[in-house]
């Protein structure tokens, strides 16, 4: 695949079927950039995304959507306009330019350039995954899932199984004249089992999914092997004592546990948050914020990742950037319009959840960098504290970084050795606090299996995390029992 083939096939899906083309955009920038207006942008999306849903072997649901629109943006100073339309076509697209331009005046009117394509990376196939298998196909394969778990154990009371796939295909035209389009698959799997024991009942959960086809997503038997995940958290939870409550030292898994990263430090560090001076690193560029060992990056870039694109909602290239280099905070992640507010680069990470929403600077894969302990050496260290393996949902304060995350599966460590494992775990600190009491970082780097999705300001964007091992020498821990 070239990168030029997302922006052509955009152009055929987006801009045909309405009978328009470059003349037309050119058309609609002159109604948007006239007097005071700095900067302008449209934003043309197709989405279709279907949904399967099992439940005790009977499908509960099946869904299919197909939704479009443009969103037309102008911006002047700090000011911006936004005016969006679920039509496409030239009346609509002028009348959104002439709203936006409405709304934000007084700027150096700048005359829009003469379009021209940008660039980007190739990061998976521009293919849309619901007609690329067929019905019956998608609920055997949720079947097939089901009828695993159900003779896997006969604990098991309850399956859900969700099988979910669709293709956004975008186009963004900016005054600045890069003109740049993608298509986007997405897929997923996700997986909860209920088990019952004496009058006990548990429940475990895996997910799994990525920018690919179907046919990526259920081969090598990766259906089967969440499964039997998902049994096993279930099955460890029948098992679990009440968690205990207080400091003590908490060793953090791969992968997945990452996500307290995401919320407790990577919001923190997104543009607008920096640019209005309400995070916690606001102002603190060249500063320790994180122990040494600590480095942290934002990756939009990773081949067929979930948080992965290959261009961001306004049309910017996604790349790598570091945010916290060795313990030093040395960067944050910007749109065009916070970047050009801070003086700084874009870096990818213009985000929006639709064409009928706002971009905004927000994290793709974000992550931290593996070091050189192992975990045996950490689960060593500790003579009383927590093993925490997954994490369910949480709570973040961006003003201050402070948090409180539910473990879903964690143990006891007692004298150096894992022992039981226990329930109502709960992790509270602030993020700069918690990584600047990082003490070991472990060679154990693992991304999440890609389930990951992003809340700010009530719009939702797919994204990922990941982390090696962790060991935090204190962190206060919410438990049942002291």
């Amino acid at each position: 695949m070239t990168t030029d083939e997302p922006l052509a096939i955009a152009s055929e899906r987006l801009l045909r079927p309405a009978g328009l083309d470059e003349g037309a955009l050119e058309r609609a920038f002159g109604a948007l950039m006239g007097p005071g207006i700095d900067f302008g942008d449209l934003y043309f999306q197709h989405a279709r995304r279907e949904s399967w849903s099992m439940e005790d072997g009977l499908v509960r649901d099946g869904a299919h959507s197909i939704e479009q629109g443009v969103g037309v943006r102008a911006i002047s100073g700090e000011k911006t306009g936004f005016a969006y339309s679920d039509e496409i076509d030239a009346a609509a697209l002028l009348a959104a330019s002439g709203s936006a331009r409405a709304i934000a005046r007084a700027g150096d009117a700048r005359a829009p350039r003469r379009l021209v394509a940008g660039g980007g990376s190739a990061l998976y196939r521009p293919d849309d995954p619901v007609d690329a298998l067929g019905s019956e196909a998608k609920v055997d394969a949720l079947r097939r899932v089901d009828a695993l778990l159900r003779a896997a154990d006969p604990r098991v009371r309850q399956v859900m199984v969700n099988l979910s796939g669709g293709v956004d295909t975008i186009l963004a035209a900016r005054s600045d004249g890069v003109l740049a389009g993608d298509v986007r698959p997405l897929v997923r799997m996700n997986i909860q089992v209920i088990v019952e024991q004496g009058g006990r009942r548990e429940s475990g959960y895996a997910g799994f999914g990525g920018r690919h086809s179907y046919a990526e997503l259920l081969a090598d038997g990766r259906p089967e092997r969440f499964a039997r995940e998902a049994l096993r958290q279930a099955l460890v939870n029948l098992e679990a004592v009440d968690a205990p409550a207080g400091v003590m030292p908490v060793v953090l898994g791969p992968g997945w546990p990452g996500v307290l990263l995401h919320e407790a430090v990577g919001h923190g560090l997104e543009g607008d948050f920096n640019r209005k001076g309400t995070s916690t690193y606001a102002g603190r560029i060249g500063q320790r914020v994180a122990a040494p060992g600590v480095t942290i990056v934002d990756d939009g870039t990773l081949a067929g990742r979930r948080g992965s694109l290959n261009v961001d909602d306004e049309g910017t290239p996604t790349r790598s950037t570091t945010l916290i280099e060795d313990g030093v905070l040395v960067g944050y992640m910007h749109d065009t319009h916070n970047a050009r507010l801070m003086g700084a680069e874009p870096t990818g990470n213009g985000r929006r959840e639709s064409f009928a929403h706002l971009v905004m600077p927000r994290m793709t894969n974000t992550y931290m960098l593996a070091g050189a302990r192992t975990r045996e050496e950490m689960i060593r260290s500790v003579k009383k504290g927590l093993y925490a393996v997954n994490f369910g949902g949480g709570q973040v304060d961006i003003t201050n970084g402070k948090y409180v995350f539910s473990a879903t599966e964690a143990y006891l460590i007692e004298d150096g050795r894992i022992t039981a494992p226990v329930k109502g775990a709960t992790l509270i600190g602030s993020g700069p606090e918690t990584m600047q009491r990082v003490t070991m970082v472990g060679d154990d780097f693992a991304l999440d299996e890609g389930v990951g999705t992003c809340g700010k300001h009530g719009q939702s964007v797919p994204v990922g995390v990941g982390q090696p091992s962790l060991l935090i020498d204190q962190l206060t821990v919410g438990g049942t029992r002291d």
